[in-house]
């Protein structure tokens, strides 16, 4: 799961689908720099809470080359974050490997997850609605494979 800071989205995408799924791996990452080292923002921890998950441990990493060694399947939140991730691939297996999370619920729209650090309470609502649709997908995709 990949998002631009690794604060919002990513680490609730990451923490939801390790919540509902404990036989598919799964780890966030951000593009860039800004908050390595850091927990998820405040109010992605308050919106996991609320729904029974903790996300409060993570710890805010880039994404690297090394990621389309470690992960079969690499989702981007939004259209900005992909475009970063395919340029660092080495070969079309590479690039084969990134989707953006939102093809799961609808496919071949290339929809984008809002950044919801700039929309209050009500952002992070909205993305947990979005992230959930896509992970129940994720898990029957994967899960019995």
């Amino acid at each position: 799961m990949v998002c631009l800071g690794n604060i919002c989205r990513s680490p609730l995408a990451h923490g939801l689908l390790h919540f509902k799924s404990k036989k598919i791996t799964v780890d966030s990452a951000g593009t860039a720099n800004y908050h390595i080292g850091k927990s998820p923002d405040q109010r992605s921890i308050d919106i996991a809470k609320k729904y029974n998950f903790d996300i409060s441990k993570q710890v805010a990493r880039q994404f690297t080359s090394k990621d389309f060694t470690l992960f079969d399947k690499i989702y981007a939140m939004d259209t900005d974050n992909y475009s970063k991730i395919i340029s660092l691939a080495k070969n079309q297996n590479e690039i084969d490997k990134v989707d953006l999370i939102l093809n799961e619920i609808s496919p071949g729209k290339y929809q984008s997850i809002p950044d919801p650090y700039y929309g209050g309470k009500k952002g992070f609502e909205d993305i947990f609605d979005l992230l959930e649709k896509s992970c129940n997908q994720i898990i029957k995709k994967y899960e019995n494979r």
